[in-house]
């Protein structure tokens, strides 16, 4: 056993790497547009001179894979100025014209004030009310039933409650604190235990609720989603955002990091990561990039011949301008402005979302993007590099492409932006850089999220079941949390309550950093008590 424990932590490093990976057209730290040092080597916005291999969202990456200058263009192609005038009759031009900004009038946050005495309860049951409870309590005895009436009588079963119900939450929760291996360790007495949620209800109990846990017990005659059994708590979710949160002009469209502890990979067996399935599902989310609310969860099945699915959409472009059109298909007509990455971003989604009054900026990648209809000029690196700050715009319509350098190429498309407004990279070490201002919004809002990602998702919840859609519940669960902290945040039950610990948490307890993760799974285990 030791060996396979030694080999899990040899392979570590690897796996948490090839999890990032993914992220990195978006996962950005926090010195944006990256010094030299040891915190800008996973920044994609970085690279260590024009001729890096390093990663960058935009052409580092390219240059990564497909090393060495671009293949020379096939003979008998239009030489530069053939191809300026191709470029002109498809409407893109030089000339610069300033534009005003989306206009937005509205004003984002909580929608309702919730009095200085709300506890975290009541932040949760904004988006998980009693009546979303109760049927989780009512689909949960009938799968029992029916499970018992196929194979056998179980008598060791009694039907859940609704405070048994709120208590089995709480302990799922309570994963999202201390990540243990397995909520189990609740009651093992060893470094994970807590006493003060383990006398709430026993570990059999406990195991019973879980074993038979539903939120839609039976598929009905009309359903074919293959999310059947966890899609109208993902509605019922999505309404208790859209009533409670209104979110600023700027959104971010991304994947959030909901990969795999790093502590669990470092410290389990071979065995134990063999076990481990590959998720068959991604998340995406619609995100207010100036307070961290996620708007909007879109899901998405790996698997399956439908018109959605991937074998219907095999280039990821388009699998991911989909995602898009969904996740924006309730902001159509409130001029917001959504920042995009490399494989979301297309001349065609931007052209379509402003029909709909949704402006877009957007890092574009000539490998990872759909660079139909945008001039190849502006796509090709020029043989010698030209200085830090230096940019190259063309325009159409609306819609600007701009080409600026910073120790290597990076290339944006946004109609969000007047491309004649300057703004300014502000470095750590030497000062201002200047840039587009569509450059300058791109990274402080992508900035925002990234940091949203490095402390919200510590807090997921650590259960890991087999099934598809228990695995959407907890993320579901965990997304909802987390919205119920940030209203808590701009609540003024937040500056009459913040404290270290709440009271009777014990070891599982919340950081200072987030009560109501901690305050919450307490809140929902204790109510428990009354019927264990």
């Amino acid at each position: 056993m030791a060996e396979g424990g030694g080999g899990a932590r040899r392979r570590a490093p690897a796996l948490l790497e090839a999890a990032r990976a993914r992220y990195e057209s978006l996962h950005i730290s926090d010195d944006v547009f990256g010094e030299s040092g040891p915190d800008s080597g996973g920044n994609p916005f970085y690279s260590t001179s024009a001729a890096s291999h390093s990663s960058s969202a935009a052409s580092s990456d390219d240059e990564r894979e497909r090393p060495g200058p671009p293949p020379p263009p096939p003979p008998g192609a239009l030489d530069a100025q053939e191809a300026e005038e191709d470029e002109a009759g498809a409407g893109w031009s030089a000339t610069l014209r300033d534009r005003p900004p989306p206009r937005f009038e509205d004003t984002g946050g909580p929608t309702r004030k919730m009095p200085p005495s709300a506890s975290a309860m009541d932040f949760f049951q904004l988006f998980v009310p009693d009546n979303v409870l109760k049927n989780m309590v009512v689909q949960t005895n009938m799968y029992a039933k029916k499970f018992q009436e196929r194979f056998g009588s179980d008598g060791a079963w009694a039907e859940v409650t609704l405070t048994e119900m709120k208590a089995f939450l709480g302990y799922m929760i309570s994963t999202s604190i201390s990540h243990c291996e397995s909520v189990l360790s609740i009651w093992s007495g060893g470094f994970y235990s807590n006493r003060s949620l383990a006398l709430v209800m026993s570990q059999a109990r406990f195991e019973k609720i879980l074993k038979y846990f539903h939120v839609v017990a039976f598929r009905s005659s009309q359903t074919t989603h293959g999310l059947y059994k966890v899609q109208p708590f993902l509605d019922s979710l999505q309404n208790g955002f859209d009533s409670a949160f209104r979110p600023s002009q700027t959104q971010v469209l991304h994947e959030p990091l909901i990969d795999e502890d790093p502590v669990f990979i470092a410290t389990c067996t071979e065995r134990e990561l063999r076990k481990r399935k590959k998720r068959k599902f991604s998340l995406w989310v619609r995100q207010c990039s100036s307070t961290g609310f996620i708007i909007q969860i879109y899901v998405h099945l790996k698997e399956g011949g439908g018109p959605d699915g991937l074998d219907a959409l095999k280039n990821k472009p388009q699998l991911h301008s989909m995602v898009a059109r969904s996740l924006c298909r309730n902001a159509a007509g409130k001029n917001y402005i959504i920042f995009t990455g490399p494989s979301i971003t297309s001349l065609t989604l931007f052209e379509e979302l402003e029909k709909q009054e949704i402006y877009c900026c957007g890092l574009l990648s000539p490998r990872k993007s759909d660079c139909t209809g945008l001039p190849p000029s502006m796509l090709s690196n020029p043989a010698t590099p030209p200085a830090r700050g230096q940019h190259r715009i063309k325009m159409k319509g609306n819609m600007s492409l701009i080409c600026w350098y910073n120790k290597g190429p990076f290339r944006f498309l946004t109609n969000a932006y007047s491309p004649v407004q300057q703004g300014v990279i502000i470095k750590r070490k030497t000062g201002e850089i200047p840039c587009p201002l569509a450059v300058e919004a791109f990274a402080a809002h992508l900035s925002y999220i990234c940091k949203y990602d490095d402390k919200y998702s510590k807090y997921f919840i650590s259960h890991k079941p087999n099934k598809t859609w228990q695995q959407v519940f907890w993320f579901a669960i965990s997304i909802a949390i987390n919205n119920a902290y940030i209203l808590y945040k701009m609540s003024d039950a937040y500056h009459v309550k913040r404290s270290g610990h709440p009271p009777g948490a014990g070891a599982g307890a919340a950081p200072r950093l987030h009560v109501p993760a901690g305050a919450l799974s307490v809140a929902l285990a204790q109510q428990g008590a009354a019927s264990s």
